[in-house]
């Protein structure tokens, strides 16, 4: 049986991205400025480097208030260049 994300959810609640890309300096300001455009707030992501410190893991929380804000998140999160995988 197949559940949808928005069965799971209940709205606004706090959802975090995990966004995984190359270790640039922009990476991180590249994914606030998108989600700045989609959840407006002050941010402060949490940024690990992986153990070759050749890639980057941003994690980041907002304040979600509906599905379509979420699912559109996932695609231009994933559609930044240096961006490998969003989770």
């Amino acid at each position: 049986m197949k559940t949808k994300l928005n069965e799971l959810l209940e709205f606004p609640c706090s959802f975090t991205y995990k966004v995984m890309g190359e270790a640039k300096p922009e990476l991180v300001d590249e994914v606030i400025t998108v989600i700045q455009r989609h959840a407006p707030g002050d941010y402060t992501p949490s940024v690990k480097p992986s153990s070759k410190g050749n890639y980057h893991s941003v994690s980041i929380t907002i304040n979600a208030t509906h599905i379509d804000q979420i699912e559109s998140l996932y695609k231009e999160l994933g559609d930044i260049e240096s961006v490998r995988m969003v989770l």
